[in-house]
């Protein structure tokens, strides 16, 4: 399995900058006064696209029907759900290029690619560790259809929110997949631990020229690319093996989660849409509140040139789900209270933030 990452990996980092050397003309489309943007000059968005050729490929090499890596996985299922996810990708990487594709149809483009991965793959949630719920949801046939769909097409949204700065999604990423593969190697599949390691060769292969020196950002295409996948792997996950509670990727991917959650309660309670874009995310009151004040006030007027200062902390903030998440992974109601936590801790954090409280836990 470790040549699929290697495969993966060097497929990716050359495919990122092929179009890191040809790509810098659409970067100027855009816009400085975006108030997500936190960097200087013009990079292109295009590395999602370099992680869809590496892990693809990787996908396509590992279900040759010889099987060379003992993973299992017949060419066909991998060739169609690469086909399946590819409109919400394409979709994301035209936004990325054009910057004209709104919310509402990425959206839409999201949904669809999900309920064609759960028709294709039989993919449904059929438990989700709350007696009462399980019971309404085995008796509305569709419900488990829809609700993962719901979160296979939310998902990339999620992700592509906390896409702000150098390297902080492309890392949660790789923390995540990893979990996951952990977790599907322990209960002996190796078909989708090698659907995720793909991912995280890829991935690294982007990051080499990502961070720390942001020569080229993942963008809506990378975002979903990640979200797509990794919400198809959780899902699978849960759905063969019984024994993996369903709280087990809902703390690990409670960060990008909760995140979207909050952010469209914040919008929703200002009387703004969901789908504005703003500065008030966790990780960019990060550096605005916390890394800008760490350096000289000559210095600070470049940190938008370094973003990556910021990533650290939110890499600290994503571990500590993913690790009690590894460690308790058959354990509903460890795993429900350590979501519980992390969303406690997340809104004191950023409440104390926002009325320029920082706790000491968080200072440089």
């Amino acid at each position: 399995m470790i040549a699929l990452i290697v495969i993966s990996f060097l497929l990716s980092a050359f495919a990122v900058q092929i179009f890191m050397r040809r790509a810098r003309r659409h970067a100027r489309r855009y816009a400085h006064d975006m108030p997500q943007r936190f960097h200087k000059g013009h990079v292109p968005r295009l590395g999602g696209a370099g992680i869809l050729v590496g892990m693809g490929v990787a996908w396509l090499v590992a279900g040759v029907p010889s099987d060379p890596f003992n993973v299992s996985w017949p060419l066909k299922a991998s060739a169609l759900t690469l086909l399946c996810i590819a409109p919400a990708v394409l979709g994301g990487i035209i936004e990325d290029v054009t910057q004209r594709v709104s919310v509402r149809y990425r959206l839409g483009l999201t949904i669809g690619s999900a309920l064609l991965l759960c028709w294709v793959l039989h993919l449904g949630v059929s438990r989700t560790g709350i007696a009462t719920v399980d019971g309404w949801m085995q008796a509305a046939p569709y419900a488990g259809l829809l609700f993962a769909a719901f979160a296979i097409g939310g998902l990339p949204h999620a992700f592509n929110i906390i896409d702000g700065y150098n390297g902080l999604a492309g890392t949660v990423a790789v923390l995540v997949c990893l979990a996951i593969s952990h977790v599907a190697l322990q209960v002996g599949d190796r078909q989708l631990a090698a659907m995720v390691i793909c991912l995280v060769g890829a991935t690294v292969g982007f990051l080499i020229w990502n961070y720390p020196r942001g020569k080229i950002f993942a963008g809506d295409g990378g975002a979903y690319v990640w979200g797509m996948v990794i919400a198809v792997a959780a899902v699978t996950l849960v759905q063969r093996h019984r024994v993996v509670s369903p709280w087990f990727p809902m703390l690990l991917l409670i960060y990008p989660v909760w995140e979207t959650v909050f952010s469209i309660y914040r919008k929703i309670a200002r009387g703004q849409s969901p789908g504005t874009a703003d500065a008030l995310h966790f990780h960019q009151l990060i550096f605005r509140r916390i890394v800008r004040v760490a350096f000289a006030d000559d210095e600070a007027r470049q940190l938008l040139a370094r973003n990556n200062r910021t990533s650290p902390y939110l890499w600290i903030f994503a571990a500590l789900t993913v690790v009690p998440a590894v460690l308790f992974w058959n354990n509903t109601p460890v795993l429900m209270a350590f979501c519980a936590l992390f969303v406690a801790t997340y809104v004191a954090a950023y409440l104390m933030i926002v009325r320029f409280k920082v706790p000491r836990w968080l200072r440089p």
